[in-house]
């Protein structure tokens, strides 16, 4: 299997905020999934084994961005784009909820999530999980950088 863990990883966290549950394996064949059910047999030996892995690596700790070695150069330490592990530890804390309007996949079929930051990013906010949280497409396009 050449596809690399975090691609795995990264399907099994878009399967989870699809159906706002932990997938099943026969969910694999449908979309959004974009990866079969026999890569990850192939790698983990089974799909248990593979939730198992992810939820492993999605709970162990972030690494720190990489620093520039120009240091004349400012740079933030830490990235605007949250990491798949703080993703779904966001989208885990927030039940896979909106937190402005409640949606969620259970509750509506289509609802797709975002994790935004409270503090906008462009005002200086932290990509950090004090400062993430869970919004639907509807209400983090209305919210802005408000």
């Amino acid at each position: 299997c050449n596809i690399p863990d975090e691609a795995l990883y990264e399907n099994i966290l878009v399967l989870w905020q699809h159906y706002g549950r932990q997938p099943r394996r026969a969910e694999l064949s449908k979309p959004p999934s974009t990866v079969s059910q026999s890569a990850y047999k192939r790698r983990f030996q089974s799909w248990n084994a593979a939730l198992k892995s992810f939820v492993e690596f999605a709970n162990s700790s972030d690494v720190s961005a990489p620093v520039r070695a120009d240091k004349s150069v400012p740079v933030r330490q830490v990235m605007r784009d949250p990491s798949l592990r703080l993703r779904f530890k966001v989208l885990s804390r927030d039940r896979f909820t909106c937190q402005h309007c409640g949606a969620s996949h259970g509750m509506s079929m289509g609802v797709e999530l975002h994790v935004d930051h409270v503090v906008p990013w462009s005002k200086g906010g932290r990509t950090s999980l004090e400062n993430l949280q869970t919004l639907c497409s509807r209400c983090n396009l209305w919210k802005s950088n408000l």
